[in-house]
């Protein structure tokens, strides 16, 4: 039987995530955004060697690009082709979310920061969100919610035997 495109889920696979993000910053609002890529870049993407960890979206007349993103040359890639592995990409977002990342970051605090790069339907996509910096005692108290979150688990774990 087939399955009908409302029941079915959304299938992707992350090829990486920056975990980084989530430590530094408050998320607010999450987009998705396709890339303007080149071939070598492709290819190198799906062999998992991208970096986002300090990488940022600057938004620049109405277009949002990605900046120092960085994509390590493909592996078979021949000399003849000159690479720059951190160069500017620009991101592909519809007009009223350009707008709504315009108004929201010119706020005080607040920034784009890309969070994973995932293949959805065979097209490479990066999930963009919305987020305010964290202060020092914030990041304290995430570490402290994740040592607590990890020792109730084991708790629970142990229990369960």
């Amino acid at each position: 039987m087939k399955q009908s495109k409302a029941n079915s889920k959304e299938r992707y696979s992350k090829i990486a995530i920056n975990r980084k993000a989530q430590y530094d910053y408050f998320i607010f609002d999450r987009y998705e955004a396709g890339v303007c890529l080149e071939g070598w870049e492709v290819k190198s993407i799906r062999e998992g060697k991208v970096n986002l960890r300090d990488s940022y979206v600057r938004i620049v007349k109405a277009e949002a690009f990605l900046i120092n993103c960085h994509i390590s040359p493909y592996s078979k890639i021949q000399g003849h082709l000159e690479v720059n592995p951190t160069r500017t990409r620009k991101l592909l977002l519809n007009a009223s979310e350009i707008e709504k990342l315009i108004g929201a970051s010119q706020q005080k605090g607040f920034s784009i920061v890309p969070m994973a790069v995932y293949l959805k339907r065979g097209f490479i996509k990066i999930e963009i969100a919305l987020a305010k910096g964290k202060q020092k005692y914030d990041k304290r108290q995430s570490i402290k919610k994740k040592i607590h979150d990890r020792e109730s688990q084991a708790a629970i774990k142990r229990q369960s035997r």
